[in-house]
């Protein structure tokens, strides 16, 4: 498969937390980072994600905001 978002990144499942409808999965990308993502269950079951397994967080967004205190 090939993608036009240009921010993939692969790294390993560590966590699904299953809600009625949704469900967070966070990846591990290495260096300390974990990217969490809100997808629905439908789409969980239908990629077969597990924790363990590899997977790609890919990113596309028309923008980013960054805040700090």
């Amino acid at each position: 498969m090939r993608l036009s978002a240009r921010n993939q990144l692969k790294g390993t499942i560590t966590e699904i937390q299953k809600g009625a409808v949704n469900g967070i999965v966070k990846i591990d990308i290495g260096g300390g980072n974990v990217i969490s993502s809100t997808i629905s269950m439908a789409a969980i079951e239908e990629l077969g994600l597990e924790v363990g397994k590899e997977a790609y967080a890919v990113i596309k967004a028309t923008s980013v905001m960054v805040a700090v205190d």
